[in-house]
């Protein structure tokens, strides 16, 4: 796995880790950040905090485009990783779409159902096909 695919596995820990506890997201990055070892990449840093800078417009497209699901109903790592996926289609500067798009149908595979995959890959494609107009 590259060092990108390892700190989006960490901020993917982090955003699940914070929402399952119901803690403040950037207050437990902070956490681990000061005391994990391994120490948090930078690169997870910087999703986990564009993430939850982004996150009202991120749920946002993700539910009105999730055909058949709502977010709440999503496992939540998978509503994790569209989160990551979302964010760096939109915001990260110099992440080629296939890469987040293929990087978290990686994510899925690896960590959630057998169904997930599809489903992350489709979702992403699909916010791709509206970026023009989303105001990204």
């Amino acid at each position: 796995m590259s060092a990108r695919g390892k700190a989006r596995k960490r901020a993917l820990d982090i955003l699940f880790e914070a929402e399952i506890r119901g803690d403040p997201v950037l207050d437990l990055l902070a956490e681990r950040s000061e005391s994990a070892s391994p120490p948090v990449p930078e690169y997870a840093a910087e999703l986990v905090r564009g993430v939850q800078e982004h996150r009202a417009q991120i749920d946002e497209m993700l539910a009105g485009n999730a055909r058949g699901w709502t977010l709440e109903r999503m496992p939540a790592v998978d509503r994790n990783i569209l989160r990551i996926g979302a964010y760096e289609l939109f915001w990260a500067a110099g992440v080629p779409d296939g890469v987040a798009i293929s990087e978290a149908v990686l994510l899925a595979r690896e960590l959630s159902t057998d169904a997930s995959p599809a489903f992350v890959n489709g979702l992403l494609a699909r916010l791709l096909e509206l970026r023009p107009t989303a105001g990204g």
